[in-house]
């Protein structure tokens, strides 16, 4: 998680909508500073982000009625993207902090997701208002994510023996904390290869394997580690219907450092879950040609 710099680039050139925006940084990085404090109350970060929610509705009714005023053609789909915004993202990043007792990692991911929203929407989609952009359409991946959610979750009740909630369907690489990483490559046929990638917040990887008879008595090892994610791997692998089960060894085991190299390879759907114990990053992607490691 890093600040987000407020600077010319930015500008869209209409008043309101800058002065709004500019505002919208502070608040962001005022939360950022806090979230670095391990003296920070919970009441000091609930204050801060319901400051910040406030905030950004007034912004968004502003926004939109400049929209109206000047007869943008976006309005329909811009006004979309508030709402969603407004009543999926925010209704589920308070929820996974609520989840997790505000904890400070917690808080860091809601900061991080909020400064990756602000600025790509302002750059893709402010911009456009005022036509220094051109408009994103994005194809509805609702049902397609439904679906990966629901797989996730019994995956995760049935070897971590814990219940996620989506937080966010654009997960940029925040930093989720400590965790522990890993991922797997499928030959899907006719040349077509598919990865999936797996981050999980050490503590709630840790409190799943406690509850696993033949790990808990004794220190975890790394085979454990990977044994518990290759089942993580088997059940979520038949979402894509793979039949055959490829190798699964050490080397698919990554670090934090390597999950990131990999997932800026770009990945076409990238999801974040809160858990009561903490966060699960899901993503893959896919293409045709050689393997590529």
């Amino acid at each position: 998680m890093e600040k987000i710099v407020w600077d010319d680039r930015f500008k869209i050139g209409v008043e309101v909508v800058d002065r709004a925006h500019a505002k919208l940084f502070r608040i962001t990085n005022k939360l950022y500073e806090i979230a670095q404090d391990a003296s920070t109350n919970q009441a000091a970060y609930k204050e801060g982000i319901k400051y910040l929610e406030a905030y950004s509705m007034t912004h968004f009714s502003e926004e939109e009625a400049y929209m109206r005023s000047i007869r943008y053609n976006g309005y329909a789909d811009h006004k979309r993207l508030h709402d969603n915004f407004r009543n999926k993202t925010l209704i589920s990043l308070k929820k996974d902090l609520e989840l997790s007792g505000y904890s400070m990692s917690a808080v860091q991911r809601f900061v991080g997701i909020m400064g990756s929203w602000l600025t790509e929407h302002i750059m893709l989609e402010d911009q456009a208002i005022v036509g220094k952009a051109v408009r994103q359409k994005k194809r509805d991946q609702s049902s397609q994510i439904d679906i990966i959610s629901r797989t996730v979750n019994r995956a995760v009740q049935d070897v971590l023996r814990a219940e996620t909630k989506l937080v966010s369907t654009e997960y940029k690489g925040q930093n989720i904390g400590n965790g522990y990483y890993c991922c797997q490559y499928y030959d899907m046929g006719g040349g077509v290869w598919l990865q999936l990638l797996l981050g999980v917040e050490d503590i709630l990887f840790l409190r799943g394997i406690e509850k696993i008879p033949s790990i808990r008595k004794r220190e975890m090892t790394e085979r454990d580690i990977l044994h518990v994610f290759e089942q993580l791997f088997q059940k979520m692998g038949r979402l894509f219907k793979v039949e055959t089960e490829p190798e699964f060894g050490m080397d698919n085991l990554l670090s934090k450092d390597g999950f990131r190299k990999e997932f800026m390879k770009g990945c076409p759907c990238s999801l974040l879950f809160g858990t009561r114990s903490g966060a699960i990053v899901f993503c893959y992607r896919s293409w045709k040609g050689k393997k590529k490691m």
